[in-house]
């Protein structure tokens, strides 16, 4: 599990049983680090884990203090850094840094909130005081309640503008920006070889993954296991859920009357990833049927079509590669949700 909403909420159930938890995050890093910052991992009192802050060199040292943490509720700050001699074996590049904050998880009203927005397919924003680890909620105006100087306050404003997790301080104070935003989801139209291809690899970079085919032979749980399915047609299914920024859309049967319908409704959509299968003169096609459904050529650039990276891919599985790494690309190149929308 490598979603950090996932791991809040599967975090928060435990603790909802009874069980305590905690919460630890890489708020910074330097050098090469094998972990990004904002990478999170959550630990129970029995020692169960969901993931990772590096590749498994400093886990041990987390889990240690994450047992003080939980049991005496105050936070700790993790620095780690290793010498040259040891960066190979420890899994740290040389020279490189990493430091982690262990919390214990509390079900209060400021985890609730980040919780309900998930639900809402909202973004929410928060400062955790380093000190206390006091969790302080951003509103959308990117304000904070807290005592902030004028630089650290302009700080503030850049960071929440830029979207990344870092750390902000004010005069000796420390904090850390967070960012909860809602999974990630991909909505696959034509449960197709393709598609088998696509749903696993998606799934390991953190996608929810939907397949819609209205042909019940396709869309079976034998050819798609663990993926939710729908044998529906694309307008009946479309009419019933709101694509936000953090989903894709891709249409792979090759029939304008299954795909055109998906993604009409992924035009009027902030999807921030539309791809369309299908070779140059199909796609060109598209765009003219399309254009006379009163869509203007910016709408239409939006679909990637022919869809995927161009790396010469032949086989389903080299066409689903391609689509996910172009997925990515886009993913990393343009999305900067805003604060508390559900269209971000």
């Amino acid at each position: 599990m490598d979603d950090g909403g996932a791991i809040l909420r599967e975090a928060l159930s435990w603790v909802r049983s009874g069980r305590k938890a905690a919460l630890a995050t890489v708020v910074s890093t330097w050098g090469s680090s094998p972990r990004a910052t904002g990478s999170r991992l959550a630990v129970d009192e029995s020692g169960h884990m969901i993931g990772s802050v590096s590749g498994g060199c400093v886990e041990g040292e987390v889990l240690a203090n994450a047992e003080d943490v939980m049991r005496t509720g105050r936070p700790a700050l993790l620095e780690f850094g290793v010498s040259d001699g040891k960066a190979w074996s420890v899994g740290l590049a040389c020279g490189g840094r990493i430091s982690v904050l262990v919390e214990k998880l509390h079900d209060g009203p400021d985890v609730q909130r980040i919780a309900e927005r998930f639900d809402h397919g909202e973004t929410t924003a928060a400062l955790v005081d380093l000190t206390s680890g006091e969790r302080i909620p951003i509103e959308e105006d990117g304000l904070a309640d807290v005592r902030f100087d004028e630089a650290g306050r302009r700080a503030l404003a850049t960071a929440v503008a830029r979207g990344a997790e870092t750390l902000v301080e004010s005069g000796r104070e420390k904090f850390y920006l967070e960012f909860w935003r809602p999974p990630l989801r991909l909505i696959v139209v034509g449960a197709v070889h393709i598609a088998q291809a696509l749903a696993p690899i998606a799934a390991a970079a953190g996608y929810w993954i939907v397949v819609v085919d209205p042909r019940p032979a396709f869309a079976t749980p034998q050819r798609f296991p663990g993926v939710e399915l729908h044998a529906r047609w694309p307008e009946e299914f479309f009419a019933g859920i709101n694509l936000d920024s953090r989903s894709a859309l891709v249409a792979l049967t090759h029939e304008p009357g299954i795909d055109d319908a998906a993604l009409i409704a992924a035009l009027r959509s902030p999807a921030f990833y539309i791809g369309a299968l299908g070779s140059r003169g199909s796609a060109e096609k598209r765009r003219a049927r399309l254009r006379a459904k009163g869509f203007s050529e910016s709408d239409l650039a939006r679909i990637h079509g022919p869809v995927g990276l161009s790396i010469g891919a032949a086989s389903p599985p080299e066409i689903a590669i391609a689509i996910a790494a172009e997925m990515t690309a886009v993913l990393r190149r343009e999305h900067r949700p805003a604060l508390g929308s559900a269209a971000e």
